[in-house]
């Protein structure tokens, strides 16, 4: 078992950065494919960032690439989410989740953190 808490969502103009954070407790972190998945209002929840084990290989989805970067630091449990370039469409909440070895599906998912953006 291991539990996710996201932080560092707030409110931002358009063209401003933030970075999320995802603390992980309970089992080893540094065996978790990590990811950040969004959910707008009135819409699916939908695939944001991914990240492997070791950090050295990460995907993004066609909107955000260029603009979010995903990271981890294995020794803190933590994987992050820095998104620059903010547009108020990037508006929702962002859950942060862990897919464990052998999986194909994330299983552990976070409460999810807001993330406003204004125009």
């Amino acid at each position: 078992q291991v539990q996710l808490v996201e932080s560092g969502g707030g409110l931002v103009q358009a063209g401003g950065s933030l970075r999320l954070s995802c603390a992980a407790s309970g089992r080893t972190f540094s065996s978790y494919t990590m990811g950040w998945f969004r959910q707008a209002p009135g819409k699916e929840r939908e695939f944001v960032a991914t990240i492997n084990w070791s950090g050295g290989s990460a995907a993004y989805s066609d909107s955000v690439k260029g603009r979010f970067t995903i990271s981890r630091n294995n020794t803190k449990n933590t994987v992050y989410l820095q998104m620059n370039s903010l547009k108020p469409e990037d508006t929702a909440v962002y859950y942060c989740a862990a897919r464990d070895t052998g999986y194909s599906t994330y299983n552990y998912w976070g409460q999810g953190t807001q993330v406003t953006v204004s125009s």
